[in-house]
């Protein structure tokens, strides 16, 4: 019996990666939905391949091209975030929410009313909402199985074992391309130099991200919520080789490490075919020819973003969203050349610390509304800083 199911952010890394292995098995799936943002060629050659009931494109004014790319294959064409959001509302046994940024929350949302599976690779879905997100998971019955390649690798080292006898959740990062520079090297660095990391291949946005350590401060904010921990608990390593995706320390100090090739078809792979395991393309690692493997402690001078991260865990309620929204709009400074590449954490700190919606530890997310107001009063923050 074939599955149903939907990819939102089908035209990015991780929606072209699992397509790529729904590919090799084609038969076994029917693609409902498939969402992309500008390459709307791409999205409509991939649903037609797919044969799928609808393509959305975020951008309202680029449904006419949609439409005729489309012509004659029977697909149904949608522009912008309404359409993506009444689209992720069809109901799928698997969905995929991959859209970067804070846009993606609405669609987590609306996957998690199906009580299938919610392929999580949106982190900012549970920095944002974790509280949310969760409850709409347990109230539906939806599992929900992340695909950061960090995450997923914790959710396997986790798997049978008593969530009572954790002691340490660690977070491995590669360190970005400027692992080694000073902090004066850093201050001219260009958005052309930001975007080329080391070891894995991604979208602008999340490699400018990884190169500030900004994406390694959200999935320590993403950890806490899916595993239920403490920021004390969480612990990030600079691991350049990529090979240990993460590691879970247990109360009698042993620790479980995952490891595979810096490929995200791995993360994908597990939870396409969850709770078995399936054959996958990815290159298996060979002992003898791979070498030394090195930790170190990450540089909180150089990567501040670590530290607002576990302040903004502190502060609670709807810190988590200003954090992720002033980091969104610093980064669109950045990749406008408005600011600098350091100037970016700096905007992070004002803004978590000046926002009108101030949270407080006993505050809880409420609602997606209260969410993206606290989104927006962030991104007027930054704007007015710069």
């Amino acid at each position: 019996m074939q599955r149903k199911i939907s990819i939102f952010g089908a035209t990015g890394s991780i929606g072209t990666n699992t397509l790529d292995l729904i590919r090799r098995d084609s038969g076994a799936y029917n693609v409902v939905a498939l969402s992309g943002a500008g390459n709307i060629d791409l999205l409509a050659k991939t649903a037609i391949e797919f044969r799928a009931e609808i393509a959305v494109t975020a951008y309202e004014d680029r449904l006419e091209d949609l439409r005729a790319a489309l012509q004659g294959s029977g697909i149904e064409a949608a522009a912008g975030a309404n359409a993506i959001a009444e689209a992720a509302a069809r109901p799928v046994d698997w969905g995929m929410s991959a859209i970067v940024g804070a846009a993606g929350l609405r669609t987590s949302m609306a996957l998690a009313e199906h009580g299938g599976i919610l392929a999580l690779a949106n982190k900012e879905s549970m920095v944002c909402a974790g509280d949310l997100l969760l409850s709409q998971c347990a109230e539906h019955g939806t599992t929900l199985l992340p695909v950061d390649s960090e995450h997923s690798a914790l959710f396997q080292a986790m798997n049978g074992e008593n969530r009572k006898a954790l002691r340490r959740l660690i977070l491995t990062a590669s360190g970005g391309p400027f692992k080694d520079f000073t902090v004066e090297q850093m201050r001219p660095v260009t958005p052309e130099q930001a975007v080329k990391h080391p070891k894995w291949d991604m979208g602008q946005r999340i490699s400018i991200d990884s190169a500030s350590m900004f994406n390694k401060a959200l999935e320590v904010i993403e950890a806490k919520y899916l595993f239920s921990c403490s920021s004390d608990q969480i612990e990030v390593v600079v691991h350049p080789q990529a090979i240990v995706h993460s590691m879970v320390e247990y109360i009698d100090n042993s620790i479980i490490a995952h490891m595979g090739s810096p490929d995200m078809r791995g993360a994908i792979g597990y939870a396409l075919s969850w709770p078995e395991r399936a054959e996958n393309p990815i290159e298996r690692l060979n002992f003898a020819e791979l070498g030394d493997l090195s930790f170190s402690r990450p540089d909180e001078t150089k990567f501040p973003a670590l530290r607002l991260a576990r302040e903004a865990l502190g502060m609670g309620g709807h810190a988590g969203a200003i954090f992720n929204a002033a980091k969104e709009a610093a980064l669109d400074a950045f990749i406008g050349r408005r600011i600098g590449f350091l100037d970016m954490a700096t905007l992070v700190e004002k803004t978590l610390y000046n926002a009108h919606l101030e949270p407080t530890r006993d505050s809880v997310q409420s609602s997606v509304s209260e969410i993206f107001s606290a989104d927006a009063e962030a991104r007027r923050i930054v704007d007015a800083l710069i």
